[in-house]
């Protein structure tokens, strides 16, 4: 067993690292004031390769697998949520699932300039009645000659205020449902029939765009179907997996960052004579968010290896995506507590990461849902099929 990284992955973390730090860090409080979307950085991160860091070379990607996305990820969610989901909703789930399902003519229009940072993607599943159950989607596409009509409306749509390339999951056949009635698209944002309803004002991730769609008799060319006509629903779950894998990886660098502002406070700030890193109340804190972040990186990594080997994964993206999503929250949470009242204030990050911590519990499958998907994996291997 090999737990080391490669060199060239080291050599990678160092590049990502050095462009966080000069690049992504002194805009992160800006853009979250703002609740501005920081393009410059997304263009950047474009220029030097990273949008396309986990997809093969000949789509225009670094080819560093996910394990290169996993780093990529943490490392931004050290110190940008917004940052971090900004890109996974890019390559994750908006452009991943041109990359496992499109065709090689749908690779070379829209996978290549999305993995050089040309254009832009987000991935447009949830609807007002579709969103932990997302088969009731109610999108409608209708069949007209060598063209798709589409009619309807997405919400919550990272990304979708200023994506150039947008794919969708729509009902094509209602009484078959999610199994041979949803197909999935690629819509150009550009084309007549698509709009911007409105951009939702949130809590935290306040430097993202999320926003509500509306497609009005948007003609969608037949070569743009993604995978098979009724069997959309299946490119979509297995993009879900993987975003999940790395929203957990984005998970691990904010709880890393939370721990390590706990640290650095904890060893400055004097409480009864003394610095708090000699109260044995914060050691056991620090302790413990240590293990829990080792315990997540090891699971991260993992998975990620066994996505870049071939290996089944899907039930443990799941337990990526909610155990990383959960110690990101628990590790922020005490290292508010560890810097007091201060914690509090706009004068410290850890305000900001604890309000763009929170989403992670429910965007990309709620946790509840997670909860269900492993348990019910877990039960039809003992011959128990649950039942919704």
């Amino acid at each position: 067993m090999d737990f080391s990284f490669s060199p060239e992955h080291q050599a990678l973390r160092r590049m990502i690292r050095e462009f966080v730090k000069n690049e992504v860090a002194p805009i992160a409080a800006e853009i979250d004031r703002e609740h501005r979307v920081p393009m410059e950085v997304m263009r950047k991160l474009g220029e030097v390769g990273l949008l396309g860091v986990c997809f093969p070379q000949a789509y225009g990607g670094m080819g560093a697998g996910e394990t290169g996305y996993c780093i990529l990820m943490e490392e931004l969610g050290r110190v940008c949520t917004s940052t971090a989901t900004n890109v996974g909703a890019h390559i994750g789930i908006g452009a991943m699932v041109i990359h496992l399902d499109g065709t090689e003519e749908q690779k070379q229009k829209y996978l290549a300039p999305l993995a050089r940072g040309e254009k832009f993607a987000a991935f447009g599943l949830t609807e007002a009645n579709a969103g932990s159950d997302a088969a009731a989607v109610r999108t409608r596409a209708v069949r007209e000659g060598d063209s798709w009509i589409l009619d309807g409306g997405k919400i919550y749509i990272t990304n979708g205020g200023y994506a150039d390339v947008i794919t969708v999951m729509a009902v094509t056949d209602p009484a078959l449902g999610a199994r041979g009635g949803i197909t999935a698209f690629i819509v150009e944002t550009d084309w007549e029939g698509f709009s911007v309803a409105r951009e939702e004002d949130k809590m935290g991730i306040r430097g993202t765009s999320t926003a509500e769609l509306v497609f009005e008799e948007l003609r969608v060319p037949h070569e743009n179907v993604l995978g098979k006509v009724g069997e959309g629903f299946i490119p979509f779950m297995k993009s879900l997996d993987m975003g999940r894998l790395t929203l957990g990886a984005a998970g691990l660098g904010g709880a890393q960052g939370a721990l390590d502002a706990a640290v650095r406070w904890a060893k400055t700030r004097r409480q009864f004579g003394t610095e708090l890193a000699h109260k044995q109340s914060v050691q056991w804190m620090i302790a413990d968010l240590a293990t829990e972040i080792e315990a997540l990186r090891s699971l991260v990594y993992r998975v990620a290896w066994m996505v870049d080997t071939g290996q089944p994964f899907a039930q443990l993206a799941a337990m990526v995506k909610m155990y990383g999503s959960e110690v990101a929250s628990r590790a922020i949470d005490m290292a508010l507590q560890i810097h007091g009242g201060l914690g509090f204030t706009r004068d410290f990050l850890i305000e900001r990461n604890f309000r763009d911590a929170r989403i992670a519990e429910i965007f990309e499958g709620t946790n509840e849902i997670q909860r269900i998907v492993i348990a019910s994996n877990i039960f039809r291997e003992h011959g128990v099929r649950i039942r919704p």
